[in-house]
C-alpha cells in the first residue's frame, strides 16, 4: 500500500511564499507521475502541476510562473514552492502519486491567502 501525506499549508498574506512537501511512503514503484491538484470552496478539484519520475514538469496556466514543483526521488517526496500568492490560490491542495492506472491522494493540506 503507498500512503501520501502533504504538509506545509497556512495562511499568508497576498504576495507571500508557501512551500508545500509531500511525502510517500510504502511500496512506491518506479517510474511514477506525481502532481498537485487543489480544491477550493464550491469549486471542482483542480489541477495545478504534476513531474514525472524522469523530471518532466507541467503547469496549469493559472500558476505559471509563479509556482514551481520539484522531487526527490531518494526521498520520494515532492515539493511545490509557491510564490507571489494570490487570495484566489486559497484552496486545500492535495498531492497524488499515480503508478500505472492506479492513482494514491493525500489528505490535503490548507493554504489561506489574504488580501
Amino acid at each position: 500500500q503507498v500512503q501520501v501525506v502533504e504538509s506545509g499549508g497556512g495562511l499568508v498574506q497576498a504576495g507571500g511564499s508557501l512551500r508545500l512537501s509531500c511525502a510517500a511512503s510504502g511500496s512506491i514503484f518506479t517510474p511514477n507521475v506525481m502532481g498537485w491538484y487543489r480544491q477550493a470552496p464550491g469549486k471542482q478539484r483542480e489541477w495545478v502541476a504534476t513531474i514525472t519520475h524522469g523530471g518532466t514538469i507541467n503547469y496549469a496556466d493559472s500558476v505559471k510562473g509563479r509556482f514551481t514543483i520539484s522531487r526527490d526521488n531518494a526521498k520520494n517526496t515532492m515539493y511545490l514552492q509557491m510564490n507571489s500568492l494570490k487570495p484566489e490560490d486559497t484552496a486545500v491542495y492535495y498531492c497524488n502519486l499515480v503508478y500505472l492506472v492506479t492513482m494514491y491522494w493525500g489528505q490535503g493540506t490548507q493554504v489561506t491567502v489574504s488580501s
